[in-house]
């Protein structure tokens, strides 16, 4: 009986024991999930390691894996996400977050291979964030910023006017936590007095540092602060904005509170010393928090983070406009292109960019730094800035000040790999030239709508990315000491190409260029010329072997010429046998030219038989033979860039060109070709002969052909007789070449006429004795071309009539 109640009595302790034992590390575990909704992120971790090491278990495991993911320890969290996911009661959910921590902290190969070796397809896990693709890194580097990190946190930099820099540290050192002691009641939301709870560590001050390099602490004159952070510096107003926590222990006899940081400002002095105090008005201490003040004295607002209801998610961003007298408007949420069901904080201004960071867009790690496009009136196009700015870890604070010099420093605040500490600050350099082109249209207006641009790094072999900015600018970065080329090019247009890009030697930022994508001028009549034939025959004419032979020539050298042959008779003989006819005249210059190895698809052939005459000989009227011969004709007219789907690059010997005058390329032409022959008058006379008919009868066309051609006729005499006499004399030949076109159906209004008598000669014949040859040159009407809507600048041609 006796032995039969020891063993009792020793099961009974062993019983209890247990139960004692399972008892405390519940109470322990109850201890520190208190501490979590305290917000004692750090010392509630140290309480769920102890739990764990007296018993490991699935849930205190995930446990610390959650309160890893909050203190931000990219590692220590996927360390013990692996140690929770290898536990039978891990789900999807967990997976989800051990990918995500793998992904944090670079261990996405090994997270995936593990899972795969349970079964588990890593893309099939649901709501795995998908890694951040950023096409293009940026092209800088981050050097930690010299003098101003320390061992613990240390980021938010700003700078007042006189150079002084200001920025946020708990260089004082940590405070392991002993449980009991760990606030004074461990049911409220009381602060420590020598540390911050959050991360068992001295609380956040401001810190200054001089133009020496000396640094020296900030003290806040807001009473109880406990936090003291986010400096921010008004240059117009001398005033420093930041954020505070203060030691609020009850609020109307309730001890149950959380309290939230505030916006606070006040006047800097020379010395750095906070002079008086003042609260934004839209504070809320127990209510919710109000932080990361960045204040845009040229906007005159006030940007800050808050979780105030009426937001998108956690925390926001949010401003509000001020005045002179710092009276302050009501927030403004930034809205859903900004602000997302994550948190949103630190915001910052420059021209028209808005920079931020977040969690809630999709980026490379845990907090990323984004860019926007600003208008005072929208904030549009958020981007990820890519790596470096962004790591893996929390990259914030992002920051672009300008010194007394002019120049701009660029700083960034992250707890990256390879730290002096928790956080440090960061200087960002541009180790690459900028390239920044205006890809302009005719009328100077900068393209907005698509192109493709594609940007060689010719030393390096490679192609670099470019993008628009919001001003629609091509925008690169290149490598220094380096050639590069470029080619623009757009449906419709002329193909750009700039092969002079270089960055050798070049010592400034940025790399500037202008182009003008200029419209294809397509089915662009440059040239007319006619050939004639004998009665009833189609055979080309030795006459007419020249102008073909011409055509010919400059074809095989422009393959972006074509040629129109529309072909004619005269009214003799029936409609039916004068269509065949003007078809066997087309047909004859397409056999013709192939002589010239001009292939028959570069010539488009009409023919219209005698339905189209140049003058009044029709059917029964009796004409000389000189107006018959008008009509026998094929006009032949050269057309640049006959197809409009085809993409035409500009040709080699037009490179220099202004296209965007599409008549310019009209003007070369007709100068290669000399294409207006000179023609004179009789002595004392103002009749046109008919053989020189056939001239005007190309001027005619041309014109007909070319809407935007103005002709400009100058009538001109010899030197024999008066000048009374010869100036109505120029008139009357000038008015013949006028009348002579204007029957032609050439509008008045395109022809322009003016008369010299004998002012301007080819010969002085006062001053020399003339042949007749030579005042016969002097006997004249010149006809010159231009566009109809400008003045005209080209060259001269004649078109000289008897």
């Amino acid at each position: 009986m006796k032995k039969t109640l020891t063993l009792l009595s020793i099961t009974a302790a062993m019983v209890f024991g247990s139960l004692g034992t399972a008892e405390a590390q519940k109470s322990k575990l109850r201890y520190a999930d208190q501490q979590m909704e305290l917000m004692n992120y750090q010392h509630a971790l140290e309480v769920y390691e102890e739990a764990y090491a007296k018993k490991p278990t699935y849930g205190t495991s995930k446990k610390i894996a959650e309160a890893q993911d909050i203190l931000r320890d990219y590692d220590s969290s996927y360390a013990w996400w692996k140690t929770t996911v290898g536990y039978e009661e891990a789900d999807y959910g967990d997976y989800a977050q051990y990918l995500r921590s793998a992904q944090l902290s670079g261990n996405m190969e090994e997270a995936a291979g593990m899972l795969s070796e349970k079964g588990v397809d890593a893309d099939s896990v649901p709501g795995v964030p998908e890694l951040l693709t950023v096409a293009s890194k940026r092209k800088v580097k981050l050097e930690p910023a010299e003098g101003l990190n320390s061992e613990g946190s240390d980021f938010g930099l700003s700078k007042d006017g006189k150079g002084n820099s200001y920025f946020v540290s708990d260089r004082g050192g940590s405070y392991p936590s002993e449980m009991p002691g760990l606030r004074i009641d461990g049911r409220n939301q009381y602060f420590s007095e020598e540390k911050n709870d959050f991360t068992d560590r001295e609380y956040f001050s401001v810190y200054r540092r001089d133009s020496t390099g000396t640094i020296s602490e900030v003290v806040s004159n807001v009473p109880d602060t406990y936090n003291f952070s986010d400096p921010s510096y008004d240059k117009e107003e001398g005033v420093l904005f930041y954020s505070v926590t203060r030691g609020i222990k009850k609020v109307k006899k309730e001890n149950q509170i959380t309290v939230q940081p505030e916006i606070y400002y006040s006047r800097l002095n020379q010395d750095g010393v906070l002079e008086g105090f003042t609260p934004v008005p839209f504070n809320d201490s127990i209510g919710y928090a109000v932080m990361n003040p960045f204040v845009d004295g040229e906007a005159q607002r006030l940007y800050f983070t808050s979780d105030m209801p009426g937001g998108q998610g956690g925390y926001d961003l949010y401003y509000s406009e001020y005045d002179g007298e710092m009276n302050f408007g009501p927030p403004v949420n930034l809205g859903p292109e900004i602000n997302t069901e994550g948190n949103e904080s630190h915001a910052f201004r420059r021209e028209d960019k808005f920079y931020f960071s977040s969690t809630g867009h999709q980026g490379a790690g845990g907090m990323d730094v984004f860019q926007a496009d600003y208008t005072p009136s929208q904030f549009s196009n958020v981007q990820n800035m890519g790596i470096p700015v962004n790591s893996l870890a929390d990259d914030f604070a992002y920051r672009i000040i300008e010194g007394e010099d002019g120049k701009t420093e660029t700083y960034l605040s992250s707890n990256r790999k390879g730290g002096m500490g928790l956080d440090d600050i960061y200087t960002i350099q541009d180790v690459y030239k900028q390239f920044l082109a205006r890809v302009i249209d005719c009328e100077g207006v900068v393209i907005t709508d698509s192109y493709l641009a594609t940007l060689r790094d010719k030393t390096q072999n490679g192609n670099v990315e470019t993008q628009r900015n919001g001003k629609g600018e091509l925008m690169a970065e290149l490598e220094p000491e380096s050639d590069f080329g470029i080619v623009i090019s757009k449906p419709g247009y002329f193909s750009i190409s700039d092969e002079s890009i270089t960055t050798k030697g070049f010592e400034g930022d940025t790399v500037r260029r202008e182009y003008t994508l200029t419209p294809i001028p397509y089915q662009l009549p440059v040239y007319v010329d006619i050939v004639y034939y004998d009665l009833d025959k189609f055979v080309i004419r030795e006459d007419a072997k020249p102008a073909l032979d011409k055509l010919g020539e400059i074809m095989g050298e422009y393959p972006f010429l074509d040629l129109i042959v529309a072909s004619h008779t005269d009214s003799r003989a029936s409609d039916e046998y004068n269509i065949t006819l003007s078809n066997n005249r087309a047909k004859a210059v397409t056999e013709y030219m192939a002589q010239h190895n001009i292939s028959a698809d570069r010539i488009r052939l009409e023919w219209f038989g005698e339905q189209e005459l140049v003058n009044d000989c029709g059917n029964g009227i009796p004409c000389s033979e000189d107006a018959h011969q008008l009509n026998r004709r094929s006009e032949l007219t050269l057309e640049a860039f006959p197809d409009p789907s085809k993409q035409y690059e500009i040709p080699e010997s037009f490179q220099d060109m202004d296209f965007c005058d599409p008549e310019a390329i009209f003007e070369a032409i007709q100068k290669e070709l000399e294409a207006i022959p000179t023609i004179y008058f009789d002595f004392d006379k103002s009749m046109l002969r008919s053989v020189h008919k056939k001239e005007l009868e190309r001027t005619a066309i041309m014109l007909k052909k070319m809407p935007n051609l103005m002709l400009y006729i100058e009538g001109h005499t010899d030197q024999r007789g008066s000048e009374e006499y010869n100036q109505p004399l120029s008139e009357r030949r000038a008015e013949a070449v006028k009348r002579y076109l204007l029957d032609r159906g050439v509008e008045e209004g395109r022809m322009e006429e003016t008369w010299f008598g004998e002012t301007r000669p080819v010969n002085d014949c006062n001053e020399l004795t003339c042949t007749e040859a030579m005042h016969q040159l002097n006997r004249r009407t010149e006809l010159r071309v231009g566009k109809s809507s400008y003045t005209y600048s080209g060259r001269k041609k004649k078109v000289d009539v008897l």
